[in-house]
C-alpha cells in the first residue's frame, strides 16, 4: 500500500468521497453528520492522504489541525471492495505519525454511535483512543461519539 498527498482532483478520490458522504447520510440524520465535503477537505488547516494499490484506490483519511497541539482524524475510508485488508489500520497509522511529528500532544475524532460505525470504534480503541466529551465545536449528539488519544 502507497500513501499519496491527495489534491482530491482526481476522479477516483471524488467518487470515493460522494461514496462516504452517501454512507453518512444512511447511517445518520443531517444534523448528525460531520464529514466534510470536497470543499471542507481542501481547507487549510486539513491535510489529505489517499491510499493506493498500484492503480487502485483502497482509501483515504485527513488530519485537521484544531490548534497547535491538538488534530482531528477526518475521512477515515476504506473504499467497500477493499475492506478488511488494514487500510484503515495503514491510514491511522500514517496519521498518528504525522500527528506526532507536527508535535501534537493529542488526537481525536468524532465517528457514528450506531452499529453500521462499531468497527470503526473498535479499530480506533485498538489504538488507545478513549470515550471523551465533545470536543472543539461538537455538541453533545446521541448519533455521535467522541474520542481522543493523548501522544
Amino acid at each position: 500500500m502507497e500513501i499519496r498527498a491527495d489534491d482530491l482532483t482526481g476522479p477516483e478520490i471524488k467518487g470515493l468521497i460522494l461514496e462516504h458522504l452517501q454512507d453518512m447520510a444512511e447511517h445518520s440524520p443531517p444534523e448528525s453528520i460531520h464529514a466534510l465535503n470536497l470543499d471542507g477537505l481542501k481547507q487549510p488547516d486539513v491535510t489529505f492522504w489517499s491510499v493506493w494499490e498500484k492503480d487502485q484506490l483502497l482509501g483515504c483519511g485527513a488530519l485537521k489541525e484544531l490548534d497547535r497541539q491538538h488534530g482531528e482524524v477526518k475521512s477515515m475510508r476504506t473504499a467497500i471492495v477493499h475492506r478488511n485488508k488494514g487500510v484503515g489500520r495503514t491510514m491511522l497509522s500514517h496519521i498518528l505519525a504525522e500527528a506526532k511529528r507536527r508535535g501534537y500532544v493529542r488526537l481525536s475524532l468524532e465517528t457514528g454511535s450506531m452499529a453500521a460505525f462499531e468497527p470503526a470504534r473498535k479499530m480506533y480503541e485498538s489504538f488507545g483512543f478513549q470515550y471523551c466529551e465533545p470536543f472543539a465545536d461538537y455538541i453533545e449528539d446521541p448519533n455521535s461519539v467522541f474520542m481522543t488519544l493523548e501522544l
